[in-house]
């Protein structure tokens, strides 16, 4: 099975401290990498977890908060004192290329390669990135400014060609691709082969969605149905509920619910409050509605199996 995982690079939220670095994550896709929101010190995080700098695609920002995409400047800095060549493709709401473009050329007077910047419209949902094997889709939350999540959804893959079926019916090199992508193979005397004897079924799809700072919406879970791996923002525990929706945030609890309402298969929680010193009772708190809750921690890797 081909790489699908996220490695979490920071996961505390505005106020710093010395326990998390603000929110950034990468979504290693085989070997490509796509890192969603880059706070402060996303770059050092991005080397600790030994991941490798010319293997960034793109950068996909979900609001233009401070704690979520401060760490531009820096990355792109230390991208060009690399000498990398490859164009970054940047995603973000409206308007983010306008504050981000002058201040990036700013302070790199001379680039060795190209920022695009992509905005993207935060009341609709729609594909912003495709390639032959990942889309990348919009997810509009409701936050104090523009803020969308993402959902990478693999791709379907062809069907498992058997090589003793290779060897058997003695099948050309001309022919594999047409029987991986479901067709039967005819010999020489007439005789059809059924695909189903051939080939065993393709991977299932996988997918992600990252749930920025967002206040609880029940109507998200439709959005969200079947992912394998979620990441909702948790900012505070149920005591403070009524200040995570006075400042548009969730509480661990209802993260959760969405995670379940969703039917995904395991979710992890992150973008604590800096007055919590022990996330346990967030953990508590969410593990009593969605089973399969997680807490993000600086250079967490989870596979996506």
């Amino acid at each position: 099975m081909e790489k699908f995982e996220v490695h979490i690079l920071g996961c505390g939220s505005a106020k710093p401290t010395t326990r998390h670095f603000p929110a950034s994550q990468v979504v290693n896709v085989r070997d490509k990498l796509f890192m969603i929101d880059c706070g402060e010190g996303a770059q050092i995080q991005f080397c600790k977890s030994r991941l490798k700098f010319s293997r960034l695609q793109s950068i996909f920002i979900s609001h233009l908060h401070a704690d979520h995409c401060l760490g531009l400047i820096g990355l792109v800095s230390t991208l060009n004192l690399l000498g990398r060549t490859a164009q970054l493709h940047v995603y973000l709401p409206k308007g983010g290329g306008e504050v981000f473009g002058p201040v990036i050329h700013y302070f790199n007077w001379e680039m060795t390669f190209e920022v695009i910047f992509h905005e993207f419209d935060d009341k609709v949902s729609e594909v912003i990135y495709e390639d032959r094997s990942l889309t990348v889709t919009t997810l509009p939350l409701e936050h104090r400014m523009p803020c969308c999540g993402f959902r990478f959804d693999e791709k379907p893959t062809p069907r498992h060609i058997l090589r003793e079926m290779i060897d058997a019916y003695e099948i050309p090199l001309s022919e594999i691709n047409r029987i991986k992508n479901g067709a039967d193979y005819t010999l020489a005397d007439g005789r059809v082969i059924a695909n189903e004897r051939l080939t065993t079924p393709s991977d299932p799809p996988r997918s992600y969605a990252y749930c920025s700072d967002t206040r609880y919406m029940p109507a998200l879970a439709a959005k969200l149905q079947g992912v394998n791996l979620l990441y909702h923002e948790a900012t505070f525990c149920e005591d403070d509920a009524q200040k995570a929706t006075a400042r548009y945030h969730s509480t661990a609890s209802q993260a959760a619910q969405v995670a379940k309402e969703a039917g995904v298969g395991k979710l992890i929680i992150g973008h604590y409050s800096s007055r919590y010193d022990d996330e346990s009772q967030l953990l508590c708190e969410a593990s009593a509605v969605f089973e399969p809750t997680i807490l993000a921690r600086e250079n967490l890797c989870v596979k996506i199996e």
